[in-house]
């Protein structure tokens, strides 16, 4: 079996003539992608069928399983976000910043490829698809190293991806499943420093831990989303209302869904009894505080409660006494991935925005659009909840760096 190690020198060869490639080269192995999806339609699926029946036999939680399944509709979705990534504008090449010197040199700052991307990544398969087609946009080579619990049909999308990727002219090697389903082909990934120009883990708050403590590649660390929604005392409550419900039931097994509610004192009265009666029946529990468990069928929120990713249909929910206290709550218990306020104070926004430390901020918006897809970035790499390099919604740009190209005209240093 062909080891990480000489998966990534295969990796940094194609990455040479990816490089290179033109934008439309990338563009037209980027449609012959999204056509092969969906050419192989039944091939994938099938092997994605028996990932599922895997996993349900294994006892696996339902909405890890709802993570792993893919539908036509999952299917065709992954092939369009390739598209929307081919009708992006190429990074590769952007000027970031440029002048001519006093001295006449001129100076340019470049976007270039990162060269080769380690993505180590659980069950969700479509990632699969939306890595491969990033990385391959920004000019990168990509080694894919998703869960055992994925591997039909982690397998069966590579395969597609790379005869579409070959079909088009370009090194299939700039899209591959890093061999072997142990742990030590995770640990060789992580310390192929030299080979591996950056690693991206997407997962639980474990792998990624584990990823960002052991690896000796330079990691761009996602994070889990313990994602909090506050109502404002100034909050439109029928707006608000609409978008608990969809930050919270619209998609339960995704980081961005909302796992916290907190409520204004000066609206507890009305608006309490209205969300938890929606949420229950959406059939959601409700964790709350002394304020929260005074309705029927409302569990008390313990700590660790406050800290949750649930990735379920549960929610911690607390009345604050003003907007202080809640931006208090979440500064202590937030993952800094994706707070929103609803309020129609633009005073209040402004402070919420400017007081909470998280990737992404909404004002009067779901949770649910901390995504590439829905900012118009195209199917992200993940998001990102550090402050270096990248954060937020991870797209095109941030899968490159920089270099500098100065040019004289026989130019020396006094």
């Amino acid at each position: 079996m062909t080891s990480p190690v000489i998966a990534a020198q295969r990796a940094r060869e194609a990455s040479h003539q990816l490089a290179l490639a033109t934008r439309a080269t990338k563009d037209a192995a980027l449609h012959a992608m999204a056509d092969a999806l969906l050419a192989r339609e039944a091939e994938v699926l099938a092997a994605n069928a028996e990932d599922v029946a895997r996993a349900e036999e294994g006892g696996t939680p339902a909405n890890i399983v709802d993570r792993l399944r893919l539908t036509p509709e999952r299917l065709a979705g992954m092939a369009q976000g390739l598209r929307e990534v081919a009708g992006l504008p190429d990074p590769v090449g952007e000027v970031v910043r440029g002048s001519t010197l006093a001295n006449g040199l001129e100076m340019r700052q470049v976007r270039v490829p990162f060269g080769v991307v380690g993505m180590i990544y659980e069950a969700r398969p479509n990632v699969t698809a939306d890595a491969a087609g990033i990385c391959l946009k920004s000019g990168n080579a990509v080694l894919l190293r998703g869960s055992s619990s994925a591997r039909s049909s982690n397998e069966a999308i590579v395969a597609a991806l790379r005869d579409a990727v070959a079909a088009s002219g370009l090194d299939a090697d700039a899209v591959q499943l890093v061999p072997g389903d142990t742990h030590d082909s995770v640990k060789e990934l992580m310390r192929a420093r030299g080979h591996v120009d950056v690693l991206i883990p997407r997962g639980g708050a474990g792998l990624i831990r584990s990823v960002v403590e052991e690896s000796t590649v330079p990691v761009i660390e996602t994070g889990v989303g313990n994602c909090h929604v506050y109502v404002d005392r100034a909050a439109d409550l029928d707006k608000a209302l609409a978008i608990v419900l969809n930050a919270k039931t619209q998609r339960t097994s995704v980081c961005n869904a909302a796992e916290s509610l907190l409520v204004h004192a000066a609206v507890a009265d009305e608006f309490l009894p209205r969300v938890v009666l929606a949420l229950q029946d959406a059939g959601v529990t409700v964790h709350g505080d002394d304020a929260f468990c005074r309705y029927d069928g409302v569990v008390a929120a313990t700590d660790d409660d406050w800290g949750t990713e649930y990735l379920s249909l549960d929610i911690a929910a607390a009345v604050v006494p003003d907007l202080d206290a809640a931006v208090r709550h979440i500064r202590r218990w937030s993952s800094q991935h994706t707070e929103a306020i609803m309020t129609e104070d633009l005073g209040a926004a402004r402070r919420f925005t400017a007081a909470v430390d998280s990737a992404a901020v909404l004002v009067n918006a779901s949770t649910r659009f901390t995504d590439g897809g829905e900012l118009g970035f195209g199917a992200e790499i993940g998001i990102s909840t550090q402050k270096l390099h990248a954060r937020g919604p991870m797209g095109l740009p941030e899968m490159t760096s920089t270099k500098y190209v100065v040019t004289g005209d026989g130019h020396v240093r006094e």
